[in-house]
């Protein structure tokens, strides 16, 4: 297709290697509730990555934390502090991918910035090192967090990673663009037109996408505000969906997915873009998974169906 319906949500570069590392730095235990700025070094630039961790009192000292990969690139948390929930049981730790909400933005213009996986990767391994957790936690992933969270299954091999979550995610770009394309015929030939001109007219853009988001994003209305935080961030500065657009042509992890080892949970919604059949290349290689469909939800069940959502993930993890 001549272009991607939710490219904010699932976006990814496979572009050219960065050098990254992280700064040295006294690790910062987790705690109860609050935010921490955590220093991220990429081609000898220093960004920061913003984190929002929150936990009950009784488990922050024993109980396995969360990680929360929010979708985009460009998007950010804020739609995704439903998990919060699960923090009676478990810390929750989400934070803001950079290009993305607090997060250090990366100009336009700048030339000596390689939009690529390989920076989000990093920028997972600093803050699981910062927040000295990267040896025994769990990770879900939301739309494009779950491509980055099965690329770090795969690619990290993480003895710590101890449970897996691919929330309304994608195993591939063409099973994607071609669940996309099925669900976008159903649409008047205006939501489509104002879909294809994407961020070059980003008012008409906004327009059709909110039409689409109604059936297969979010069916709650009125719209959770995190949700439009999340997207007012997005539309302030789209430079992380723009230059990683065109990169995610041709994608997949499917071949590779028989290197996720660990117990795995994948998720979808009746009315989702992620489709049964996006799914089911999970299912059918990864040895230790489970599958849950929300009949009454799209894209974001966490929203649509919090209580049943919550239920599901914290059964899963324990």
């Amino acid at each position: 297709m001549a272009f991607r319906i939710l490219s904010s949500l699932i976006l990814l570069s496979l572009g050219a290697a960065v050098s990254t590392s992280a700064i040295v730095l006294e690790e910062q235990p987790l705690r109860v509730e609050g935010t921490l700025s955590v220093p991220f070094k990429v081609n000898g630039t220093v960004y920061k990555t913003w984190v929002f961790q929150h936990a009950s009192p009784a488990v922050l000292p024993t109980a396995r934390p969360l990680v929360v990969l929010h979708g985009g690139p460009g998007l950010t948390h804020d739609y995704m502090l439903p998990l919060t929930d699960l923090a009676a049981s478990r810390p929750v730790v989400l934070y803001d991918q950079i290009g993305s909400g607090k997060s250090s933005h990366v100009a336009s213009n700048d030339s000596t910035f390689n939009w690529g996986l390989d920076v989000f990767l990093q920028e997972l391994d600093n803050v699981l090192s910062i927040l000295n957790i990267g040896h025994d936690f769990d990770l879900l992933g939301h739309s494009w967090g779950g491509v980055m969270a099965a690329e770090y299954a795969v690619r990290r091999k993480n003895p710590g990673l101890k449970h897996l979550v691919f929330s309304d995610s994608l195993p591939s770009n063409e099973l994607w663009d071609q669940s996309e394309g099925e669900l976008l015929a159903a649409f008047p030939e205006e939501v489509q037109s104002d879909l294809a001109v994407g961020f070059d007219d980003p008012v008409r853009y906004r327009k059709g996408l909110a039409a689409f988001f109604a059936v297969h994003g979010c069916t709650v209305n009125p719209t959770p505000q995190g949700v439009n935080v999340s997207f007012d961030y997005l539309f302030e500065d789209p430079t992380s969906s723009i230059k990683m657009g065109a990169a995610l042509t041709g994608w997949s992890i499917i071949d590779r997915l028989s290197q996720i080892t660990v117990p795995t949970l994948v998720l979808n919604g009746a009315a989702d873009i992620s489709q049964d059949f996006v799914n089911q290349p999970y299912l059918d290689r990864i040895p230790r998974v489970t599958h849950y469909k929300f009949e009454k939800s799209s894209h974001t069940p966490m929203w649509e169906e919090r209580d049943e959502y919550m239920q599901v993930v914290g059964r899963f993890l324990g």
